[in-house]
């Protein structure tokens, strides 16, 4: 890595300087960002399973999982628009909308009085955590330029999912002491408020690093396969990463596959520990102990597909993710239970990073964000489709062959990578 700067009189550049290193500060704050962001949706990840069959008695899982679906949808449409509107405003600004379209959640989540106040509490999450989810990772890729990218992104999702993880821990004993409302859910005030102030004192606009990431694309030779494109429209970029390059589809149809396994975790493997009689702080160990994994590892996984590239890494991932689910459907108690959780989350980091560096690393630097947001829309419809499919699964025959059903269809989609991504588009290669 070395850093770069532009002259001021260059079109389209701002002089800005690449690199980890040199951006040091300012990137370990969006991870700070990013860890509030995580433990945002944290809050409900132990509690809000057993709130739907606990309080509002919702006993068919279709009807329980609606709240997934709603913030699965609501979630991918927002990272789609996250990458067109940083490219229009700038990043800083979208971030602040993500944080302020959290500021109600806390309250309609502790004070709802019908399964629809629930509902809508979700459909603000998922706008909330598409904006400022997708908007933190375009900004690490903005700062550190193309050669750690994989690192960049091991540290955004370690510090989103570790703070799931904390949260989900924490809420699971909040719960316990307390009741299922509304203490958990405090916790989730706190993050929202902590992460607005950050964002507006302290973070700082990461859209001219971009810009001069793409002058210096422009003036590499041979070394970007995105180079020949690098004036698509929104529609084309969409056309692009969903169906006709190689390795953005292959990443895209990969990312919708784990989060349709991450929907089903979220929604129905509480329900099924509950049913086994585990004790709700057992359930939210089983609960942090997935993203706890998933988060801890991607420190390390996201930068060993910096000098790997991340075509095996990602299909293995996804082969691991499918043995674990499939010993979650055979298993009756908490021991192998707790091992399936950490082996899911090991899988889930093998993938999730290195995904994000994959489309990062094909996409050229003025259309990226796009095309990052064209990812995580297709990515994050996985929770939608995870909840349809495992509450219909789940209401036909039983949670076991939903969870079952499910890995088979994780495993193919390794092959699908397998076949389908390149092996030879990874930034560092």
């Amino acid at each position: 890595m070395r850093p770069s700067t532009i002259a001021s009189g260059t079109a389209g550049s701002a002089g800005a300087v690449l690199g980890l290193r040199q951006n040091l500060a300012q990137f370990m704050l969006l991870v700070a960002v990013n860890a509030l962001v995580g433990g945002t949706l944290g809050q409900e990840r132990t509690v809000l399973p057993l709130l739907a069959s606990q309080t509002f008695h919702l006993d068919l899982y279709t009807g329980a999982l609606t709240y997934i679906l709603a913030f699965g949808l609501s979630k991918a449409a927002m990272n789609y628009f996250a990458g067109t509107l940083s490219d229009r405003y700038g990043r800083k600004p979208v971030l602040v909308a993500g944080w302020l379209a959290a500021v109600p959640v806390p309250l309609m989540l502790i004070f709802g009085p019908s399964w629809g106040w629930i509902v809508a509490a979700n459909v603000l999450l998922g706008i909330s955590q598409g904006l400022t989810w997708s908007t933190a990772v375009i900004m690490k890729m903005d700062l550190v330029g193309p050669r750690q990218r994989g690192l960049a992104m091991g540290f955004n999702e370690a510090a989103g999912y570790l703070g799931v993880a904390v949260t989900a821990l924490a809420t699971g004993y909040l719960a316990t002491a307390y009741g299922l409302r509304p203490a958990p859910f405090l916790l989730g005030a706190a993050y929202i408020a902590l992460g607005l102030g950050l964002t507006v004192l302290a973070v700082k606009e990461t859209h001219h690093h971009a810009r001069t990431e793409a002058f210096q694309h422009a003036g590499a030779h041979g070394s970007a396969h995105g180079s020949a494109h690098a004036g698509l429209t929104t529609g084309q970029v969409f056309t692009l990463t969903s169906f006709k390059d190689r390795s953005l589809s292959a990443a895209s149809q990969a990312g919708l596959v784990n989060n349709l396994n991450d929907g089903l975790a979220w929604g129905l493997f509480p329900v099924l520990f509950a049913g086994a009689g585990l004790s709700l702080g057992q359930i939210g160990i089983l609960a942090a102990a997935y993203p706890a994994a998933w988060g801890a590892a991607q420190l390390v996984t996201g930068a060993a597909s910096d000098r790997w590239g991340r075509k095996w890494f990602i299909a293995a991932g996804m082969l691991v993710q499918a043995v674990a689910l499939a010993i979650t459907a055979s298993a009756h108690n908490f021991g192998p239970w707790l091992a399936a959780a950490v082996v899911l989350g090991l899988g889930t980091a093998m993938v999730y990073p290195t995904l994000l560096a994959a489309v990062g690393d094909v996409a050229h630097p003025v259309w990226r964000a796009r095309s990052v947001g064209v990812y995580r829309l297709w990515r994050d419809g996985g929770f939608a489709v995870g909840a349809l499919l495992s509450g219909v699964l789940a209401d036909l025959y039983g949670i076991p062959a939903a969870i079952a059903a499910v890995a088979v269809l994780t495993a193919a989609s390794g092959v699908v990578v397998a076949v389908r991504m390149r092996g030879n588009d990874h930034a560092a290669g």
